[in-house]
């Protein structure tokens, strides 16, 4: 019988939080973002991704880890870096 594991997903990719870390897409693909949140500030109680790192990664073990990041920006906001995210890894995975 098959696991079923139900994950977050953000334009049907998977969207996986460690932290302050956000991995966004497969791992079994050429390329996933992670997004990392470095400011926050506080909403109605609530504390909400003000400043946020994002980095297109190549998943390919033999690459050195300084090649690994094919790109990178930082963003104000969870909701533009996920906006970025996406394009970028649409594009990069197109390819």
């Amino acid at each position: 019988m098959a696991k079923d594991n139900k994950f977050l997903t953000f334009k049907g990719k998977p969207l996986v939080r460690n932290g302050n870390t956000l991995y966004y897409g497969f791992p079994n693909e050429k390329y996933v973002i992670m997004m990392q949140i470095l400011a926050t500030k506080p909403v109605n109680d609530i504390e909400v991704a003000s400043k946020v790192s994002i980095q297109l990664l190549n998943t390919d073990p033999d690459v050195s880890p300084r090649e690994r990041i094919v790109k990178s920006s930082e963003k104000k906001g969870l909701y533009a870096a996920l906006d970025i995210a996406e394009v970028w890894l649409s594009r990069a995975l197109a390819n």
